[in-house]
């Protein structure tokens, strides 16, 4: 049934959904597959529940400090209200999450060897081969969650950074160009010499 839906953390609430005891994650059940009789309550994790005025800024800081990507929604009374994922946050800071069927040109300037422009929506996969970088190994290590250049913005700064902030990485700085409400809309990639040769 977890294969079925594609869901990878599952809530279980005992009774009713506002009494949630813990977080089944599909990939803790693999080792157990094969088992005729698994108690699986026994590999649950322990549930991270956030109240619902909690603001996104705060929010993506605990998901990285916990290292977590799932949380359970509760209300004033203590009831729950939804379930919010690491996911749903980078979406609604970068706008919708294209995939690789979309049709859209990819937007992005070539300013000169070293340095580019990128829509903050463009995927990873894509900068990769737009840079020409032989080795992804270090973005793939540290995107977490991120499939596009703003969620790994996100992801290596911690937080929300503002027009004109600077994010170095390995060989890169990225500078941000342009925000749009809490979105990363343009970032400028900069290539330092060492990432080339």
């Amino acid at each position: 049934e977890i294969v079925d839906n594609g869901y990878s953390r599952i809530p279980v609430y005992t009774e009713t959904v506002d009494n949630v005891i813990g977080i089944l994650y599909a990939k803790d059940l693999l080792p157990h597959l094969n088992k005729k009789t698994f108690k699986w309550t026994s590999i649950l994790r322990e549930p991270f529940f956030v109240p619902e005025n909690k603001k996104l800024d705060d929010l993506m800081v605990e998901f990285q400090t916990k290292k977590v990507h799932l949380a359970v929604v509760v209300d004033e009374y203590g009831g729950t209200s939804g379930l919010v994922s690491l996911e749903d946050i980078i979406e609604e800071i970068v706008g919708d999450i294209s995939d690789e069927y979309d049709d859209e040109d990819l937007v992005y300037t070539k300013i000169d060897e070293y340095n580019y422009s990128f829509e903050g929506k463009t995927p990873l996969k894509d900068v990769y081969k737009i840079i020409d970088l032989d080795d992804e190994t270090d973005f793939e290590n540290t995107k977490g969650e991120a499939e596009t250049l703003a969620g790994f913005i996100l992801e290596v700064s911690g937080g929300f950074p503002r027009i004109g902030t600077k994010i170095n990485f390995k060989n890169f700085v990225f500078t941000i160009e342009a925000l749009e409400k809490k979105r990363i809309k343009q970032i400028k990639m900069t290539i330092l010499d060492a990432a080339k040769e």
